[in-house]
């Protein structure tokens, strides 16, 4: 029996026994005798790629595939503990768009940014967890530059505050949730009902 040369690359397939179709590729990308990249295919198709980059059993990156084989998303551990808690969305030149997030790192997403020229420009947040965005963030350049939130559950923000770029910031509230924000103290000084 011959023994693989030490530092030799290795691929295994693996077929369904039923249809006979590629379902697994393992792939030993360093040689070292550990298989750090599975690719979980259709027939010819890759639907999925784990891949353990620095070596240590756990998988770091989750790739998925449209069936047009074209990238869809990539998946991370955000701790490095092989669980995945955050996907990442390009554009067609591979420029991060979007970042869908995991905050409680139990598959739901409850944060999103939005990203324009690798810059984070804005991101919302469903910070109670009931399924519902309540928490709006908005920059400009590297700063925030508004922070909006939605205190009565109405799926709009009716709170809001508002940072010029010295660092001082106003409060405004929309008190029908119509979208029409007044200073959150009133002319007389004190706040609105």
């Amino acid at each position: 029996m011959c023994s693989q040369p030490a530092g030799q690359k290795q691929m295994t397939p693996e077929y369904d026994p039923q249809t006979g179709k590629l379902r697994l590729l393992k792939y030993d990308s360093n040689g070292d005798g550990k298989i750090d990249t599975v690719s979980y295919m259709d027939g010819a198709r890759v639907v999925k790629i784990e891949i353990d980059m620095d070596q240590d059993g756990k998988v770091d990156r989750w790739e998925y595939y449209c069936p047009d084989q074209k990238l869809e998303k990539v998946g991370i551990s955000r701790v490095g503990d092989g669980k995945e808690d955050a996907w990442s969305y390009a554009d067609a030149a591979g420029a991060i768009i979007r970042l869908d997030i995991s905050t409680q790192r139990d598959g739901k997403v409850t944060r999103i940014e939005h990203y324009q020229q690798t810059k984070l420009v804005a991101a919302e947040e469903d910070v109670d967890g009931d399924g519902k965005l309540d928490k709006w963030e908005t920059y400009d350049g590297e700063r925030l530059s508004v922070v909006a939130f939605d205190t009565q559950h109405r799926g709009v923000p009716d709170r809001r505050l508002i940072y010029a770029p010295d660092g001082t910031a106003r409060v405004e509230v929309d008190i029908k949730g119509d979208g029409h924000f007044v200073p959150a103290n009133g002319p007389s000084g004190t706040p609105p009902k």
